[in-house]
């Protein structure tokens, strides 16, 4: 492997990646032009590109925005209600895998902007079918929410007439440099395909070897392009028009709108995610798995590229928390009726031999990232530099409930 100068990113990342010349990711790369690019004009580009959607009559939506109760939902919709004047409808794909203050951070997101709402609740008998064939299939039990996010807005679009569809930022940029910002690449099936759905379709989900059927996946699937082209669908990421710094935005919302959020066993990050309690739990250790790295490392690569930490004590951190175990094998266990020594062998199927050495007794030796990239010590307590970069105000498990909850009668 070959690992970026800058950031710990190597050239097997799974979105794909490339190191110049001069040992630089394309990621690292384009994200210098958020120092370079006249962000003023690109605002100004965006207000036009929106105007065109605004409802003349006002009896419809101006435009839809997918939300959920963590990540840049509030940053996203504050941009759209409060600085382009925009009627947003909110759509909401229900995960199954709600933490309290995820649900909590969701309702005061609807009532603080004062927006409609749609909640998509797919039947849990049908979500269950699905998540125990990817997780078999392809060590992933994350597939149904990322189906479901990335399509539901599309439908909605449709079925509202409702053209303009507006995310926060593109993954695909703000990790491994995909596309400029300049680029202005915009929603894709394709690109949902590809990257969002691993490669794999709700189509290619029911095969002969399970019981899979249509009732179960139509939900997941991507209007056609006739209904597309009819109604004219464009989805849009706000990061090409706005400096995308996500401790920023969220100190931010935390500051005006009351948003909440919870410290992890596994990352050093308490704003992301906290509105599932698999996500960086029993998904981040599939990642560590099948990838070698978890989000710890991505948390530290977007860290400094911003500057606010340093190459080494981004590798410190990676090392600390990615092998930190689990909290919520059991309640998953639960959901998914399945016991956890049955679970653990299916997760192991999926360790990737390039990253994990299989020893006697069923043991397993990390040969991961961050063990292949030099560290030079030093006797800088790097725990204490970092002691205040991010800051919890709330518990992941208020209210400690023994079941996953359902989003019904919202929060009070």
């Amino acid at each position: 492997m070959k690992f970026c100068k800058r950031c710990l990113y190597s050239d097997s990342h799974p979105l794909g990646l490339v190191i110049d010349s001069q040992g630089i990711c394309s990621g690292c790369r384009i994200h210098e032009e958020k120092d370079i690019l006249n962000w003023d004009l690109r605002w100004d580009k965006l207000k036009k590109l929106v105007d065109e959607y605004r409802s003349k009559s006002g009896d419809n939506y101006d435009c839809i925005v997918p939300v959920t109760g963590a990540n840049d939902s509030y940053y996203t919709v504050w941009l759209v209600k409060e600085k382009l004047k925009l009627n947003p409808l909110l759509v909401n794909y229900n995960k199954y895998f709600n933490t309290p203050l995820g649900i909590r951070n969701l309702a005061n997101l609807r009532r603080f902007f004062n927006c409609d709402i749609i909640y998509q609740n797919v039947n849990p008998i049908s979500v269950k079918k699905i998540t125990r064939e990817t997780l078999r299939r392809f060590g992933n039990i994350y597939w149904h929410v990322l189906a479901g996010h990335s399509v539901f807005p599309v439908q909605t679009s449709v079925r509202f007439k409702i053209p303009l569809i507006i995310w926060g930022a593109h993954q695909g940029v703000e990790q491994v440099g995909m596309f400029s910002h300049e680029h202005e690449v915009e929603m894709t099936r394709r690109y949902r395909e590809d990257h969002d759905l691993f490669g794999f379709s709700p189509n290619k989900l029911k095969t002969v070897f399970n019981t899979l059927n249509e009732n179960d996946l139509w939900n997941y699937k991507y209007p056609d392009d006739y209904d597309l082209n009819a109604v004219g669908v464009r989805g849009i990421y706000l990061g090409n028009y706005v400096r995308w710094d996500p401790k920023d935005q969220h100190e931010f919302m935390i500051s005006q709108c009351n948003y909440k959020t919870a410290r992890f066993n596994r990352t050093f990050d308490c704003y992301d995610f906290v509105d599932c309690y698999n996500y960086m739990d029993i998904h981040d250790l599939l990642k560590l798995y099948k990838h070698g790295y978890s989000k710890v490392t991505d948390h530290a690569t977007r860290e400094i590229r911003h500057k606010r930490i340093t190459r080494e004590d981004g590798l410190r951190l990676a090392r600390k928390y990615e092998q930190r175990p689990i909290s919520y094998l059991n309640k998953f266990c639960e959901w998914l009726e399945i016991n956890e020594k049955s679970l653990q062998f299916i997760l192991d199927q999926h360790r990737n031999k390039k990253y994990w050495i299989q020893k006697e007794n069923n043991l397993w030796e990390f040969n991961g990232w961050s063990k292949h990239q030099k560290l030079i010590e030093n006797d800088t307590n790097f725990d204490s530099n970092l002691s205040n970069l991010f800051k919890s105000n709330d518990e992941l498990e208020r209210g400690k409930p023994s079941k996953y909850i359902t989003i019904g009668k919202g929060y009070p």
